[in-house]
């Protein structure tokens, strides 16, 4: 039969779809062929056609039983004759293996998938040296490349094994494939001659979004899905607790989800699968072990709650998304403190595998942090060009549809250059930070670059600053992070010849985010998704009033953080005031009146649809500790013995007491301070919270210039605020 003749019988197609008839007729000649084709592309039809067309019978290696099954069933489906397709792996009993091998005796079965590690098996080389084999299809075939993002030692073999049994073609399949890993891949399977097709890893319908990682991410999270009812999703977690958490998060917030790990068995994650296919729920919260092979047309979301270590698998997991061509939304929460975990991680590995993880993270945080179209900046990665400004979906991402500003900044990077050479290329991002701010700490001192003339030339800007500056031009390509010592910044030639001869700059102004104490994003002062921004001017002139009639600092009366969610939220009752971020009912009651009042008028006279589903229920998990540390903090049990009573750290400790105190709970922690502090430091300390403008702790430390730590100073701050706010 002909080739669409073949294509309308067997799978009921008229017409090929991009370049699968190619891929076909090449299969058919006998070539050794290379398929690279973005996920939802339609590759295994490339390999299954043939197959059916062909004499003998087609070894296709996958790397999962699931994704194996999904295809024999998918197979079957479209022939009488249930032996047409097998799958030959550790699932099966001895009675199936002899059907199996029973069925490609008799000249029946078309397709067999193997695992690679059943491929290696004595057994099986023996028994299919015998048989009449078509080709060979390895799928997945960036398993055998260490510069792919899920790397399998038992693909390396393949090529051996392939050999023993017959010398037929071979055709490698992969979704992923950036210069490097496609060498890697036609070199280890021996066929620099193949065919190479590759399509377009344009996929025009999907949106592409990265947002700042707040505290509040749980609620942009539950803001966003519920924005979307009814529609399929996937959110991607990078630790098991962490799906666990979200999971939960969502279902006692009225969202039907359900979590997905390799910790659950292997019945309980078929059956969270069967339900998101099913449509039983909507939204499933996963480890990246979820999605190879998951072929539903209608996701409609990817969130990314945690950024990927690699642009693979971010491609990957994102192409879940709208395989139908409709809608697709692809959202990644991003904090830097998330990649320099991520590099911890690898800290403990061989130097070889850290110099790709690092390599691979540097696209990441490039990615994340660029200001061009990220459509663009991704086809590059895959060695593709895209016009950004005609291409299909050249405006689908957030930087095209809201423009980052830029300024130049020649002059600056210039400075931190040269400062990386004079300081002879041995310190990392946070040390070149503190010598650029004139920041003195041991490290500088033991080499001295607190008393060269350098030390301090950019304290006219801050920290957040040159970490920003930083890892701009760490993507633009003038300096490197060291393997060996980690993390240590290095200039590269080309960073060398810009101190030489200088050109513009432009550095995106983006990452102004209000941070806390510890670092972590509080909320994006831009764009905090829909804060009034009004109402907040109007909150803090009102809270001014009340700490002025009060006799207390204004933040001691709501936080800033606070009233930004109160912009957010429009509370008009003092229950409603309780649940807003930082508050809690002491707060609410003490000095809510007034607020809920302005609050309410506000929404009267400028019409405001206030909205009735933000108010996050949190899961209650951390209410115990609060009660714990409550308790014996009454009973005077010392800091250090509450806290390893609970396994956390000093500072994880104090973070539970401020959220205990900052939301209007007075908590007593006298006895503890009275050991640390005598009378007249904490006096001194009492007067500084009264009289400042803000509680930050950076500016307590700056201002008492090392007299005292962080842990002392925030222990006050907690004291403070329980004896004058509470």
């Amino acid at each position: 039969m002909d080739l669409y003749g073949s294509l309308k019988k067997i799978f009921g197609f008229n017409q090929f779809k991009g370049l699968q008839e190619d891929v076909v007729n090449s299969i058919l000649s006998n070539q050794n062929t290379f398929v690279i084709m973005p996920t939802g592309g339609g590759k295994s039809l490339c390999y299954q056609l043939p197959a059916l067309m062909k004499e003998g019978t087609a070894i296709v290696v996958s790397p999962l039983i699931a994704l194996m099954k999904n295809q024999v069933d998918a197979i079957r489906g479209i022939s009488e004759n249930p032996g047409i397709a097998h799958v030959l792996n550790s699932s099966l009993n001895k009675t199936e293996v002899n059907q199996v091998k029973t069925d490609i005796q008799n000249g029946v079965t078309k397709l067999l998938y193997v695992a690679p590690e059943s491929l290696i098996k004595e057994e099986y080389v023996e028994f299919l040296r015998q048989q009449k084999i078509s080709f060979v299809a390895i799928d997945e075939a960036h398993c055998i490349s260490e510069w792919g993002h899920d790397f399998r030692p038992e693909y390396r073999n393949l090529r051996n094994i392939i050999k023993q049994i017959d010398n037929v073609p071979i055709i490698g399949l992969t979704a992923t494939a950036t210069e490097k890993v496609q060498e890697d891949i036609l070199k280890t399977l021996g066929m620099s001659d193949a065919n190479v097709f590759k399509a377009s890893f344009n996929r025009a319908n999907l949106f592409y979004e990265v947002r700042p990682k707040t505290k509040e991410v749980e609620k942009d999270i539950i803001r966003f899905v519920k924005q979307r009812p009814g529609k399929s999703g996937v959110i991607y977690c990078l630790s098991r607790k962490k799906v666990e958490e979200i999971a939960q998060v969502l279902q006692v917030n009225g969202i039907n989800a359900v979590p997905y790990h390799a910790g659950f068995d292997a019945k309980t994650r078929a059956r969270h699968q069967d339900m998101f296919l099913m449509e039983e729920c909507d939204v499933v919260v996963a480890t990246i072990a979820f999605g190879m092979g998951i072929d539903k047309p209608d996701v409609r979301f990817v969130i990314h709650h945690d950024i990927p270590k690699s642009l693979e698998s971010y491609y990957q997991e994102t192409g879940r998304a709208g395989r139908d061509g409709g809608e697709g939304h692809c959202l990644t929460f991003y904090s830097y403190k998330d990649i320099e975990k991520l590099e911890k991680f690898m800290a403990n590995k061989p130097v070889a595998e850290q110099e790709v993880g690092h390599a691979l993270l540097q696209e990441v945080v490039g990615y994340a942090e660029t200001s061009m179209n990220r459509r663009k900046y991704l086809l590059h990665y895959f060695g593709e060009e895209f016009d950004d400004v005609n291409g299909p979906g050249a405006d689908m991402d957030d930087n095209m549809r809201n423009p980052k500003k830029k300024h130049e900044a020649q002059d600056e990077v210039v400075k931190i250059l040269s400062v990386i050479k004079k300081t002879n290329e041995m310190y990392k991002p946070k040390e070149l930070v503190n010598t650029m701010i004139g920041k003195e700490n041991a490290i500088l001192k033991s080499h001295k670059t607190t008393e060269q003339p350098f030390f301090g030339i950019g304290k006219d800007k801050d920290e957040h600053y040159w970490m920003a500056l930083i890892r701009q031009i760490l993507v633009a390509g003038f300096i490197r992070k060291e393997i060996e010592q980690y993390g240590v910044v290095k200039l590269t030639k080309e960073g060398k010849a810009f101190i030489d001869a200088p050109t513009s700059f432009m550095m995106t102004e983006n990452h102004i985010y209000e941070t806390d104490d510890d670092g972590t994003i509080i909320t994006n002062t831009k764009s905090a998704g829909g804060v009034d921004n009004k109402l907040v001017e109007i909150l803090k002139d009102l809270r001014k009033k009340v700490g002025k009639r009060l006799n207390v600092p204004p933040y001691a009366v709501f936080q800033d953080p606070s009233l930004d969610d109160m912009a957010l939220k429009y509370p008009i009752t003092i229950d409603e005031l309780a649940k807003v971020h930082g508050v809690g009912e002491g707060k609410a009651k003490k000095y809510g009146k007034d607020f809920i009042k302005l609050i309410a008028d506000y929404v009267e006279e400028n019409d405001i649809i206030r909205p009735d589903d933000l108010i996050v229920k949190s899961t209650g998990i951390n209410s115990g500790l609060k009660l714990y540390i409550i308790q014996n903090t009454d009973r005077k049990l010392p800091l250090e013995d509450i806290a390893s009573s609970k396994g956390l750290e000093m500072g994880e400790l104090i973070k539970e007491m401020e959220a205990i105190v900052f939301s209007g709970t007075k908590l007593n922690i006298d006895y503890a301070i009275d050991d640390l502090l005598d009378e007249d430091q904490q006096e001194e300390i009492h007067e500084y919270f009264m009289e400042s403008e803000t509680d930050k702790i950076q500016e307590a430390l700056d201002e008492f210039d090392g007299d005292y730590d962080d842990e002392e100073l925030r222990l006050m701050r907690i004291k403070f605020t329980s004896d004058v706010a509470n």
